[in-house]
């Protein structure tokens, strides 16, 4: 379970970041919206898939109500899940 956790991790993480730095500016700069409705859906998946996953492995991972805070804080901010990857999941 842990291995899915991580790769779907990072496939939220990159996803975010496309969103964030890449789909956005060019829909409020260029007026295309394109770039995010494509990476959008596939955002939110992975999002939800976190989340969902986050919770599960809390007993497997032994986290305590804290670090599964931290755990889920991280997926709203940009790098988090590299972050919970590295600190949390090696």
């Amino acid at each position: 379970m842990k291995s899915i956790f991580r790769i779907i991790s990072f496939l939220e993480g990159i996803s975010y970041l496309l969103l964030l730095f890449i789909a956005t500016p060019i829909k409020y700069l260029q007026g295309d919206d394109t770039y995010v409705k494509m990476l959008g859906m596939p955002h939110g998946l992975l999002f939800m898939l976190y989340i969902v996953l986050a919770i599960v492995i809390k007993k497997e991972m032994n986290w305590n109500s804290k670090t599964l805070g931290i755990v889920l804080l991280c997926s709203v901010i940009p790098f988090g899940t590299f972050y919970v990857d590295k600190k949390y999941l090696r």
